[in-house]
This record gives C-alpha cells, structure tokens and sequence, in this order.
C-alpha cells in the first residue's frame, strides 16, 4: 500500500489486498508447504530468482502479508516476522555480525536483550560494548572498534524509560561506517517513526503493543533500505560478497534496497528457523488494526496515573517521560510529541521490601512478566526479569531495585489508580 496513507489507514488495510474473489479478510495459510507445478518452478525460487512461497519456515503468505503491514508503518522497504522480539534481535545483529565482529550498544535495554548480548553472543564470538545512551558523542565513539559493525538502542529503554537520542546515535553511527538499530517496541511507529531520524533498521517484540492482547509472542525486523552497504563492503562482507550457499549470489548486487532482509530470510530463517507461526500472525495483524486506537489512550491513561503517583507522599520517585519535570521530557516531545507510551516506571518510600508488599496489595492490577497489552500489569524487574543481573548491571541498564514496572492499560484510568491507592494505604 502507497505510504502516502497515514498510520490510522495503514493499520487497518496495509499488506493484504485482496484480488477478485479473495478472503476480505487476510487468511491463515495454515500449511508448511506449497504446491508448483514444475521442478524448474520450484528451483527458481530455491535459487532466489523468482519471488514466491515454497515453505514456511522461510516464507508464508499470512506473515508477509503482516509484516507489510509493519513495513507500511515504519517508513521501510521490507520487514520479516519472527518468532520472538529476541529472536528478532539476535537476527538484527547476526545477520551482520559474525565470529570475531563487535557491535555497541546503548546500556539501557531490557534485560533479556543485555543477557543475549553480553553473553550469548559472545560464546559466538560476537563482542559488544555497552555505553550510556546520555554520554557525549566523543565517549561513544571510543567504544568503537576497527571490526565494529552495528550500534543498537531501545527508542524507549524497557524498563528504566530512558528515551534515545535517535539522532544523536544515527549520526555518530553513520560517522564510523555503520547502521544504527533501534528496538522501537514501546512507542511503536504510532509514535515515533526513528527512520525520520536516521536509524537504518527497526526491531519490535510485537508481543507487545503491535499484538496489544497478550496472546501471541512475536518479533519483527525491518530495514529503511537506507543504509548504503556496498559503501562500507569491506565491513558486510555477508551482504557484499559472494555467498556460497547460493551459487555465489552477492545480496547487495542481486538486491539492492531489500538485500538485508532478503539475507535474513534466505539464509538465518532458513537455517536457524526462528519463524512466527501464521497462527499467530493472524492474531497479531488483528492487534494491528487497532493500534492506532490503543496507543492514545495508553498514553492518556499513564500520564493520569503518573501524575497521581507524581502527588502522592508514599512515593520516592516517578518516571515517566510525558511528565514536564522528567529527565527526558524534552526528548521525548522531541521524537514522539503525540506520546511515549503506558509503562511508568516508580519506587515507593521503604524501599524493596515495601514494593513487594505495595504489588501483593493490588487487585485489580495483576503481577505477570507481560508488558504494553490492554490490560493494566506490573512487575518488579530486580526479582522477575532482570534477576540474571548482578547489583553492578542493573544500575548500569538503569534498573534500581526499588524500581516498580507498570503497565497501564486502556481500562478507565479512574480504576486504575483507585486500586493503586487501595494498595497504597495497606503499605
């Protein structure tokens, strides 16, 4: 669909049009596999030199359709489902990274992500640098190395809500030869689009708010076709050399703009297999067509109960970027002045102890490891998600121990808060 849409469009109709007698509604191809008519057909699509559907391991009519959709939505050439925001993640970096590479990344990133960085990629070989996403340009760029290949941020860090400076990383991306990610998950493009600012590739757990109701995990990938690979060839050989496993295809050549995402589906999907069910595509692309809904009211609802909480003497600190007092206010009016997004971040007076005691109170708030549906949640990171972390790296990913995670939901927010302050008055 033409980008000449705006986003309230693009949710609803974006990557499935359907022919003359076609489902109005995308469908499920619930099928590993597709039929061809001739053996020269299918080689053609082995050899990528037709576009077309063979297994879904690699491709499925349901999560292109889907991810299209996303596409539409970031401003970007070409996107690619997968099974997981992490598993979207890993391929990120991967499919540019290899044994002996090295990539820097902001240090405020949920916890999940700093764990497959710092450690599972490194048993890889793949080494990262974490670096504060407020240092000045010239602390950053030392972190950079002669095998530096990527510099990856969170948009809004999960969960210490630290809002990235895109501009700021792009440029100095852009400086040392290199693409700049960013996770983009909790604003999502209906509130900030970071290829308008110079990111080259997005990430998204779409579990979160693109799904917005808790019942399918998913990630998604998607590149601007911005960034200019065969200028820094010598740095992306994966992409600017010849690859083997396909008669010698060089992606960048045979490619052009789609040539990353065209390397992440034929060669990590096909290997590696991380795939979204189209079940669950289908679930996702349902949650989409709302999003556009969803996302004001969150963003309504946790400026309420940020200011309640802001007000209230049982509470130590608040933080939230729509408040006018917030660090990153200023920032974030900046790249995205409709809203952030619901999540505030809190500590209560008292400490760890208190905010155990302060979450068990709740009622109609539930403790789950969930984050960004409709329903209102919370969860302390030091002991649930971020418990892998030691006192020294929670700090450095901007998580305090006394630090509360909620989620705010599209309920009525009056609810909302009248629970927090029924819990409040028992701590």
């Amino acid at each position: 669909m033409s980008k000449k849409f705006n986003p309230e469009t693009l949710c609803v109709q974006a990557g499935w049009a359907p022919k003359k007698g076609e489902p109005r509604v995308l469908p499920i191809y619930q099928s590993t596999t597709f039929k061809y008519d001739t053996s020269e057909q299918m080689a053609r699509l082995f050899d990528l030199e037709e576009s077309g559907y063979f297994y879904t391991r690699l491709q499925n009519p349901t999560n292109d359709a889907v991810a299209a959709k996303i596409a539409a939505l970031e401003g970007g050439v070409a996107a690619m489902l997968t099974s997981s925001g992490q598993a979207a993640n890993f391929y990120a970096i991967f499919n540019i990274c290899q044994a002996g590479d090295h990539f820097v990344c902001s240090s405020s990133i949920y916890g999940g992500t700093f764990n497959l960085f710092a450690v599972t990629l490194k048993k890889l070989g793949i080494e990262v640098t974490f670096v504060s996403p407020d240092a000045p340009d010239e602390e950053i760029e030392k972190a950079f190395q002669a095998n530096t290949k990527a510099l990856f941020g969170e948009s809004i860090s999960n969960p210490s809500l630290e809002v990235l400076d895109i501009e700021k990383f792009a440029r100095i991306a852009h400086k040392q030869g290199v693409p700049l990610i960013v996770d983009n998950t909790f604003p999502t493009p209906i509130n900030c689009r970071p290829f308008e600012w110079g990111a080259d590739i997005v990430v998204h757990s779409t579990t979160k708010y693109m799904d917005g109701h808790a019942t399918s995990v998913g990630g998604c990938i998607v590149d601007s076709g911005n960034f200019d690979w065969d200028a820094h060839a010598d740095k992306f050989p994966g992409l600017c050399t010849p690859d083997e496993s396909y008669h010698g295809l060089t992606y960048s050549k045979a490619f052009g703009k789609m040539a990353y995402i065209t390397k992440a589906t034929a060669q990590l999907m096909r290997d590696l297999g991380s795939t979204q069910s189209p079940q669950n595509a289908f679930l996702l692309n349902i949650g989409l067509e709302t999003l556009h809904l969803r996302m004001p009211q969150h963003c309504k609802n946790a400026l309420a109960v940020a200011t309640y909480l802001h007000n209230n003497d049982k509470v130590a600190w608040v933080n939230y970027c729509g408040l006018p007092d917030n660090k990153y206010y200023e920032l974030a009016q900046k790249y995205m002045p409709n809203g952030s997004c619901g999540v505030i971040s809190f500590g209560l007076k008292g400490g760890r102890e208190v905010s155990i005691r302060f979450m068990d109170a709740l009622q109609l708030v539930a403790i789950v490891t969930h984050v960004a549906d409709a329903r209102t949640c919370v969860l302390h990171p030091a002991s649930h998600t971020h418990r892998q972390l030691t006192d020294e790296q929670l700090l450095e990913a901007g998580v305090r121990p006394d630090l509360i995670r909620l989620s705010v939901g599209i309920e009525n927010a009056g609810d909302i808060i009248a629970d927090i302050e029924q819990a409040l008055e028992q701590i």
